[in-house]
């Protein structure tokens, strides 16, 4: 019986269709993995983007990213760190001023995004936008795999989902 399975080429397709299911379903695997991984790094990223961003990209990072949160949300995250930009939650509120951004340190911007990256996780698409409409001498080293990480890429200033 099995000399009359292993003869026929139907069984013998039906196979080689099953192994090569199972492979591409295994390669497959192993690319949303690395992609699961690299979402895992956005908040990571950012804070590396930020640790390296001249000021004003800085300002535009932390106004972007404080959009979101309410009073509770400034003064709990990195243990009050954003506390000081409560003004911030008024309408006719005043940019985050270069002094503002001096007290944030990258480590705070991580905890910061882990945060925003929970609550409100389309934020993180600003960032994507925000950083390829910079210059690309701005945030070249750190700015590229972020925006890899996010889907994004950049040409010439502009940019894609």
């Amino acid at each position: 019986m099995s000399a009359l399975l292993l003869g026929n080429p139907q069984v013998s397709d039906a196979f080689d269709d099953e192994f090569r299911l199972g492979r591409i379903t295994a390669d497959r695997q192993a690319q949303v993995a690395r992609e699961n991984e690299s979402a895992r790094n956005i908040p990571e990223l950012v804070s590396a983007v930020y640790d390296e961003a001249p000021p004003l990209l800085r300002a535009q990072l932390l106004e972007c990213l404080v959009r979101p949160l309410g009073p509770l949300a400034l003064v709990a995250i990195a243990a009050g760190a954003f506390g000081h930009l409560f003004y911030r939650l008024r309408r006719d509120a005043a940019p985050i001023s270069p002094d503002d951004v001096s007290r944030i340190t990258s480590e705070q911007v991580l905890e910061l995004t882990r945060y925003v990256e929970q609550c409100s996780p389309d934020v993180l698409l600003h960032i994507g936008a925000l950083i390829t409409s910079c210059p690309i001498d701005a945030v070249a080293m750190r700015g590229t795999p972020l925006l890899t990480a996010l889907g994004l890429q950049q040409h010439d200033g502009s940019r894609t989902a």
